[in-house]
């Protein structure tokens, strides 16, 4: 089995058990709604069944009626060998808006064999507490430059509480400064561990830190017996994790529709 079709057929419509409190799954034809989670709706499937022209402009129109009845956003994850190749011109006809694409990665676990390696002052530490998630939220607003309303790290912190083994989140700290922060999740039932996160502030970037958080997760994957461990990247975080091991095997593209456009 290769690496694209492991994904396929374990991570794309997975359903994780437990799920959070308030999560809602439901399934439309072969997309699969997702209600309550991340503060936002979302629409996956493994693939649209040959569906083309009026019948998937239906399919997607109904999508759109049922997240405007509750006056929510979602969004469609599109990926880049998805059919038909019209699909994305389709949805922004039907109103989603494309955000930045993202490469899939994946690195089967044998070959993360790097050690983490942390600077003189710096140490990873696992979040146990909810205040340590304010802290990477203004370590992210340093990052991205902005003041981004950062609700869903309670929900994230949440649905930690709920499934403790099933994510895991960890910090770099030099001293008290969060510098970086990432977590791995535990899809039950499969064979993966995928990681998020990795944001990294930039006074503290080009000593190997994020190097090491990837590297200190991919020993506890391991430890859990995961075969693969699968990552949505950014162009900056790309390089960085081909050069760990990680493959490139297609991308993924977020298509959002929000009530009044």
């Amino acid at each position: 089995m290769s690496l694209l079709e492991a994904f396929q057929s374990q991570l794309r419509t997975h359903v994780h058990d437990p799920l959070p409190e308030g999560v809602e799954v439901a399934w439309d034809g072969p997309v699969q709604r997702t209600t309550g989670f991340g503060g936002q709706g979302w629409i996956l499937y493994r693939d649209l069944g040959g569906l083309e022209g009026e019948e998937l402009d239906e399919l997607i129109a109904r999508q759109v009626r049922f997240f405007a009845d509750r006056e929510e956003r979602f969004e469609w994850k599109l990926y880049g060998h998805d059919l038909p190749a019209d699909l994305p011109e389709r949805l922004v006809a039907s109103g989603f808006r494309p955000e930045e694409r993202e490469t899939v990665l994946i690195a089967p676990i044998e070959a993360l064999t790097a050690v983490p390696a942390l600077p003189d002052g710096v140490a990873i530490r696992e979040v146990l507490d909810r205040d340590d998630m304010e802290r990477i939220a203004v370590m992210e607003r340093t990052v991205y430059g902005r003041g981004e309303d950062y609700g869903w790290m309670d929900e994230l912190f949440a649905e930690r509480e709920a499934d403790p083994e099933g994510l895991r989140m960890f910090v770099a700290e030099g001293g008290d400064l969060v510098v970086s922060a990432g977590w791995v999740r535990f899809p039950s039932g499969t064979e993966f561990a995928t990681f998020w996160g990795g944001a990294t502030h930039p006074d503290w970037r080009g000593r190997g830190i994020y190097r090491a958080l990837v590297a200190h997760r991919a020993r506890l994957a391991a430890e859990r017996g995961c075969r693969y461990i699968e990552v949505d990247a950014s162009d900056d975080s790309n390089p960085i994790l081909q050069r760990l091991g990680f493959v490139p095997v297609t991308t993924t593209t977020p298509y959002v529709w929000s009530p009044g456009g």
